[in-house]
C-alpha cells in the first residue's frame, strides 16, 4: 500500500520554529544591549560562566586583602606618628638632661626640668597606649588589653604581648602589624634592662633632690637617654619599611584588580557595536523569513494552471 505524505504541515511548524529561533535571538540582542552583560544565564556560555565565578573568587579575595592592606596601612601609619613624637620626647629630655647637668642652672631651675620631665612621662603614657583605627591597643601585640599600665607606686610596666601578628595582603605574602610596646619602650643599656617611662621618672626624681649629685645623676642618664632614642629610631625604621612594602603591594593590588576587571569585561560585557549589527542582521532575517512565509504559503496548485 502507498502513502502519499503531505509536507504542508512540516513546512509550517518548520518556518515557525525559524521564525521563533530569530524572534528569540532579537530579545537577546536587545537584552545583552540594554543590561551590557551578553551572560544572563551559565546556560548562555557555560565556559563563560564557569571563567567569571572564578573570577569572581578571586574579586573577593582581591577586595578582601585591599581592605587588609588599608587597615594596616593606617595602623602602620599611626604607630609611625606616635614613634615619632616619642623620639620628640627623647630628644627633648636629652636636651634637659644636658642643661641639668651643668651646675649653674641651679636647684630651682632643676626643678623646673624635673616638672617638664614628669610632663613628658605622661604624654609617653599617653602614646603607648594609643589606640588603632579598629579601637585595639596600637602596641599591645595581639592582646586586647592597655599596652601599659601604672601602678599606685607610679611604676609604668608592659601590659601586652610579644606577639605582633601578621595581616594577609596578598597570595602568600602577610605583613606583620607593627611593633610591640617592650619592643618600642624598653631596651638594653649596656647590659642593663631599662624602659623610657623609667629612665625619665628616676632622672626626674633625682633632680627633685633625690640624688646626692643631681648634676652627676643628669649626666649618667644622658646614657639610658641615648639607647631609648637608638631603639626608637630603629623601630620607626621598621615601621617605615613595613609601611614602604604596604604601599607598594597596594600599587599591585589596584594592577592586578584592573587585570581582573579587563579579564571580567572580555568575557562578560556585551560588544554594543557587534550586537547592534548582529540584531539588524536577525531583523532582517526574520523579515524576510515572514515575508517568504506569507507568499509561500498563500500558493496554491491552481495558480500554477
Amino acid at each position: 500500500m502507498t502513502t502519499i505524505g503531505n509536507s504542508t504541515g512540516a513546512f509550517f511548524e518548520r518556518s515557525l520554529g525559524q521564525m521563533s529561533a530569530l524572534r528569540t535571538a532579537i530579545e537577546r540582542f536587545q537584552s545583552d544591549i540594554a543590561t551590557g552583560e551578553k551572560i544572563q544565564r551559565g546556560s548562555d556560555d557555560p565556559v563563560g560562566a564557569a571563567r567569571l565565578r572564578a573570577i569572581t573568587r578571586i574579586e573577593r579575595r582581591g577586595e578582601t586583602e585591599a581592605e587588609n592592606a588599608a587597615r594596616l596601612g593606617q595602623d602602620l601609619g599611626e604607630a609611625s606618628n606616635q614613634i615619632e613624637g616619642v623620639v620628640s620626647i627623647l630628644q627633648r629630655a636629652r636636651e634637659l638632661a644636658v642643661a641639668a647637668a651643668n651646675d649653674p642652672v641651679g636647684e630651682n631651675g632643676r626643678a623646673a626640668i624635673a616638672d617638664e620631665l614628669e610632663q613628658m612621662a605622661d604624654e609617653m603614657f599617653a602614646r603607648s597606649n594609643t589606640l588603632s583605627i579598629t579601637g585595639a591597643p596600637l602596641f599591645a601585640g595581639t592582646a586586647g588589653s592597655p599596652a601599659f599600665v601604672r601602678d599606685a607606686s607610679g611604676v609604668v610596666s608592659y601590659n601586652g604581648n610579644g606577639q605582633n601578628g601578621t595581616v594577609p595582603v596578598a597570595p602568600g605574602t602577610e605583613i606583620e602589624r607593627g611593633v610591640t610596646g617592650d619592643q618600642l619602650f624598653e631596651f638594653d643599656d649596656n647590659g642593663t634592662p631599662g624602659s623610657n617611662f623609667a629612665v625619665l621618672s628616676a632622672l626626674a626624681a633625682a633632680l627633685r633632690g633625690g640624688a646626692a649629685n643631681p648634676a652627676q645623676a643628669a649626666q649618667d642618664a644622658l646614657s639610658g637617654i641615648d639607647a631609648a632614642l637608638d631603639n626608637a629610631n630603629r623601630n620607626q625604621t621598621v615601621i617605615g619599611t613595613r609601611l614602604a612594602w604596604v604601599e607598594a603591594i597596594q600599587q599591585d593590588q589596584q594592577t592586578r584588580a584592573i587585570d581582573v576587571a579587563e579579564k571580567r569585561s572580555a568575557i562578560a560585557d556585551t560588544d554594543i557595536a557587534d550586537t547592534i549589527v548582529r540584531l539588524q542582521q536577525t531583523l532582517t532575517a526574520l523579515e524576510a523569513s515572514q515575508a517568504s512565509f506569507a507568499r509561500v504559503s498563500s500558493l496554491t496548485l491552481f495558480n500554477a494552471l
